[in-house]
């Protein structure tokens, strides 16, 4: 079974092109222009195991706004069809993960319902000009687009490159649980029988 994905998106504002393996190392690059976001992309490649390669063009003068919030709405769409009906994972997923001084948590269900509750601290970080809010336009639109349900939470921390670090590392160790593959499970894990 093959869980990956290539979504395009262009509008007047952005270009993205996102390719996407569930059952990665944290190979591909990750180019939008916005380097910090690059890193957090690198980080949630890396940690959440996933092969993922990311090519975004967008209107940067206006800030970074459209082009984060639109990568988000791609890679949702490409986790959306990469899990197919869903069969066999484990659906739900979290973690807890320390970055220095920083500590942020992350819980997800592959619910089939696109949902992200946010903790307001996140939202008050900035570095570099990437701010909390667009790290949290992009866990909307991921969770959005990718119909599962995230909860993401900075718990503490005093140096915002750790915190906004300690967050995306957290989504992506909870994504990596949710859609892994459980051994055990022979359909969907549901009382449905559909997520």
């Amino acid at each position: 079974m093959s869980r990956t994905a290539e979504i395009a998106r262009r509008t007047g504002e952005t270009d993205v092109r996102v390719t996407l393996g569930l059952d990665g190392t944290g190979a591909g690059t990750r180019a939008t222009g916005v380097g910090f976001f690059d890193h957090m992309l690198d980080l949630l490649a890396r940690h959440g195991r996933l092969d993922l390669a990311v090519e975004a063009r967008g209107d940067l003068d206006t800030g970074p706004h459209h082009t984060v919030e639109d990568v988000g709405i791609v890679l949702g769409e490409a986790l959306d069809a990469a899990l197919g009906e869903r069969s066999g994972i484990a659906r739900y997923g979290e973690a807890r993960v320390p970055m220095d001084e920083a500590r942020a948590a992350a819980a997800i269900d592959v619910s089939g319902r696109g949902l992200a509750v946010v903790g307001p601290r996140l939202r008050e970080l900035a570095v570099t000009g990437f701010r909390g809010e667009h790290a949290e336009e992009f866990v909307r639109a991921v969770a959005g687009r990718g119909r599962f349900t995230l909860h993401l939470d900075v718990e503490a921390g005093t140096n915002h490159h750790h915190m906004i670090e300690a967050a995306f590392k957290a989504f992506a160790r909870a994504l990596r649980a949710a859609v892994a593959i459980d051994p055990t499970e022979s359909g969907v894990p549901s009382t449905k029988g559909v997520l």
